[in-house]
């Protein structure tokens, strides 16, 4: 299964979802020794702030690459659990378990599932991925703004994500996730952003659970 979580057959629906994008970084042979060392302390300290989500809930719109946006709800509940509400009119759910994701389209009745490992979101999800071991810091102008590139080149398939984060006293570790872009294997490009952050909210674990389309309504 491509990991493109979804695409679409009508306008208004996202086109394709979660995927990663791909930039390039100055190569770090280039770089003087105490501008790697910052970089690397920037990657730690993003790393540890995304680890250190125990709960968040959050709007976010998310964009094809052909310009379509629709909006939603997130809920993120540490270790993996995830779950993606879009907008009224749209009639699909992403929810990851921990383990894995599900993509169900009710309006097909169909459903998709893979592990998070081998999900461009297993970056932001698996606690067990050495995101570390893995990213790029690439160049964003701004002090309070770090952009870091996570691929795994053992395994492209997985695509690539590009996650921004803005420094915010506020957020666990004085950084907030702000946004991802996604490029999957395909090049079907994504990109999510966040807004009204609440963090440590409660979250019960039935937010991660769904209702199959494919079970015959019982009458």
């Amino acid at each position: 299964m491509n990991n493109t979580i979804f695409s679409t057959r009508k306008m208004g629906r996202p086109l394709a979802a979660l995927s990663l994008a791909f930039a390039a970084a100055t190569p770090a042979t280039l770089l003087a020794p105490t501008v790697a060392q910052a970089q690397a302390s920037d990657i730690d300290r993003a790393v540890s702030a995304l680890r250190g989500i125990s709960t968040l809930r959050a709007n976010f719109t998310q964009t094809d690459r052909s310009g379509q946006s629709v909006s939603g709800v997130l809920t993120m509940k540490q270790p993996g659990k995830i779950r993606f509400q879009y907008q009224k009119g749209v009639p699909l759910l992403i929810v990851g378990d921990g383990r894995a994701l599900t993509m169900i389209d009710y309006e097909v009745r169909q459903v998709q599932r893979w592990p998070i490992k081998n999900s461009p979101l297993g970056a932001l999800l698996d606690p067990n991925k050495d995101v570390a071991r893995f990213a790029k810091q690439l160049p964003t102008g701004d002090p309070g703004v770090i952009s870091l590139q996570v691929r795994d080149p053992k395994h492209p398939e997985y695509g690539t994500i590009t996650m921004i984060f803005v420094r915010n006293g506020n957020a666990p570790g004085g950084l907030q996730l702000d946004s991802w872009v996604a490029l999957d294997s395909q090049n079907k490009r994504t990109t999510v952003r966040l807004s009204g952050h609440q963090y440590g909210v409660a979250v019960n674990d039935s937010t991660f659970r769904w209702t199959d389309p494919r079970r015959p309504v019982t009458r």
